[in-house]
């Protein structure tokens, strides 16, 4: 090859050089892209159209509708497996009002690709359109056999149902879609279902199934979110806490912790909701559980922070007892057995100084927490007892003692299914410091026994260290007369207002007359009213009985009317002739006691008019105190009179 005298190939073998480009200004006229756009359009060749044919009788249009025919089919003849092909055929067919020409393609198009969702789809919107219910319900149900795991089918054919206001249909199809468990939105678009038609038990029943088929966090959040919507707080409690069981291991049980915390903090149940972290954080590994543990944290320095004062304040003064409590609460709601155990051995060794009741008040309750500490939270039944039997023996029972103490004791050895140990404890403490809700208590202990001969020893007990008590008489009455035994709930009675020095007599007497009236010996309670008057002649006594006298009528419901007749009018004149004696008694021997006399003559006088026909108001008219009105003179500075005032 030739070269030049350089050494370089000839200049026919060289490469052409880019020409350089001396002038760099802007050309005076510059080109836009639209106009560039414009101009390319303004090349093209203008789209083809069909020149518009006009149909003008029967004939042509039946040679038109065989030539679209007849190129609907060569295209599907070409194009089979082409859905958009046939469905512009069955759309065209529609156009044209053959519905069955239409029916037919779209048949065939199923029988090339049944498994289009699409075809069933665009089937079904024909018949729709054309307000073919019969024929479009007749898709769907082909379409949901065939292809059970299309949700769009069931949602369409759902609200085909609904818009026609078959929502009995709509329901079931549902429930047959729920049977193939489908996805989370499906079971969810069936709740709103329910809730649109205030169907809230439905809703509640579809949320067990959607649980049960999809366990994971967020359908059960969903499902106790609907239990609180619905105001049902105990059962989104129970909506959560079934989730806790069943999903302590999962990867979301984190979030299922977090939301049930939250609702307890929402209900203000801030112990709950500590207890519910503190729970998530020991189930779960501490890798899934970061949210939990950073609250951990937070909390622990809370309490850090909270124990610090507490100790501070018990330092300076160990008998304030309020603090010992907050202190003991805090240990509680941390949750750490040995520092609680450790925080009540530190109070309840602050004894107070002086043996005075008031002084222990306060302090008796470190035990009973603590005793209720170790039997309900620690579950110790054994320390419980020691707490009980150590609390016991420390209060100083010939001073004062504490009854709730006693009682408290004897039911724990009861829940601890120990009776005789209650009975033991019972026992010491009426031998020791008998008062009388230990007496109440034992009693209501061997009555729930049905043992009779205890409760009677009981009773005796009771009223031999306190005869004046009318509450222990009249219980112990009442408790005889349950057992059906009139004789010795009398005798009783007798011996009750027998005693010399009773606290409350008159609720003695009350419930005595009450006694034989019902059991209807009205000659009894008449001779009961006597010797009470004997004792008292307060004006409420002889109200009580004339009352009493007034409604006395002897018989029963098959009395001639001319016997009832009789019989009031007798009660009528009983209860008269006590008013009188009433009266006589406070217009001579008790004249000063006039209010006493006017209330008897009001009540007097009500009694009449109460008896209708048979009373006799003027009887009482001229006894009842009257209203004078005195003139005295008015004396002025000068010591005239300056008239009279009345």
């Amino acid at each position: 090859m030739a070269k030049d005298s350089n050494g370089y190939k000839d200049t026919d073998d060289k490469l052409p050089r880019a020409k350089r480009v001396k002038n760099k200004s802007p050309a005076p006229v510059q080109i836009t892209a639209e106009q560039l756009l414009r101009e390319a359009r303004e090349g093209q060749e203008g789209e083809f159209r069909p020149p518009e044919q006009q149909i003008n009788d029967a004939t042509e249009l039946a040679d038109f509708r065989l030539r679209m025919r007849k190129g609907f089919e060569d295209q599907v003849r070409r194009q089979k497996q082409n859905a958009r092909v046939w469905i512009k055929y069955a759309r065209w067919e529609e156009s044209q009002k053959e519905l069955d020409r239409a029916r037919s393609v779209w048949e065939r198009l199923l029988e090339v690709d049944y498994r289009n969702h699409t075809v069933w789809v665009e089937y079904a919107g024909m018949e729709m359109k054309n307000k073919m219910i019969n024929h479009a319900r007749n898709v769907w149900e082909r379409a949901v056999q065939l292809l059970p795991r299309v949700d769009q089918l069931w949602y369409k054919y759902i609200h085909m149902e609904e818009m026609i206001g078959n929502v009995a249909r709509a329901r079931g199809i549902f429930r047959r879609w729920m049977d193939w468990m489908p996805d989370q939105q499906g079971w969810i678009k069936f709740i709103e279902f329910e809730l649109r038609y205030n169907e809230v038990y439905h809703a509640r029943a579809i949320f067990e199934q959607f649980v049960q088929c999809h366990p994971k966090a967020d359908a059960w959040i969903r499902y106790a979110k609907f239990e609180m919507k619905n105001g049902d707080l105990a059962r989104v409690r129970d909506v959560y806490q079934t989730a806790v069981d069943m999903l302590d291991n999962d990867e979301e049980a984190e979030r299922l912790f977090l939301a049930f915390a939250e609702f307890e903090e929402g209900c203000k149940e801030i112990e709950s909701a500590r207890s519910i972290y503190k729970l998530g954080r020991d189930r779960i590994p501490k890798g899934k559980a970061a949210s939990l543990y950073r609250i951990q944290a937070i909390e622990d320095a809370v309490v850090n922070k909270a124990r610090f004062k507490y100790e501070q304040e018990v330092r300076k003064n160990p008998l304030d007892y309020d603090a010992w409590f907050g202190y003991i609460r805090l240990e509680e709601n941390a949750g750490n057995k040995e520092k609680i155990r450790q925080v009540y051995d530190r109070a309840i060794a602050n004894v107070p100084p002086a043996q005075e009741k008031r002084y222990w008040q306060r302090y008796i309750y470190l035990w009973i927490n603590y005793a209720l500490y170790e039997e309900i939270d620690a579950r110790n039944e054994d320390h419980a007892r020691a707490v009980y039997r150590m609390c016991l023996e420390l209060i100083p029972h010939k001073k004062f003692t504490f009854a709730k103490m006693w009682i408290l004791a004897a039911e724990f050895e009861i829940r601890q299914l120990k009776l005789e140990s209650a009975r033991k404890i019972l026992g010491t403490a009426i031998g020791k410091a008998a008062k009388g809700k230990i007496f109440k208590r034992y009693i209501e202990i061997e009555w729930q026994l049905r043992n009779a001969d205890r409760c009677r020893k009981l009773y005796e007990k009771y009223l031999h260290w306190s005869p004046e008590n009318c509450y222990a008489w009249i219980r112990y009455a009442e408790f005889e007369k349950k057992l059906c035994d009139a004789e010795r709930a009398r005798s009783v009675y007798e011996l009750a207002i027998s005693q010399k020095q009773l606290d409350k007599p008159e609720l003695l007497w009350k419930s005595y007359i009450d006694f034989e009236l019902a059991e209807r010996e009205f000659e009894r309670a008449r001779d009961l009213y006597g010797r009470l008057l004997q004792r008292t002649q307060h004006v409420k006594v002889w109200i009580s009985y004339a009352a009493f006298e007034a409604s006395a009528m002897v018989g029963g419901d098959g009395m001639r009317s001319e016997d009832v007749i009789e019989q009031k009018e007798q009660c009528i004149r009983r209860a008269r002739r006590v008013f009188e004696r009433a009266s006589d008694y406070f217009r001579t021997s008790a004249p000063e006691l006039k209010e006493q006399r006017s209330m008897l003559l009001e009540k007097w006088r009500n009694t009449e008019e109460e008896f209708g026909d048979f009373g006799d108001v003027t009887l009482v008219q001229a006894k009842l105190p009257r209203r004078l009105k005195r003139k005295r003179p008015i004396v002025v500075e000068d010591g005239g009179s300056a008239g009279r005032s009345s």
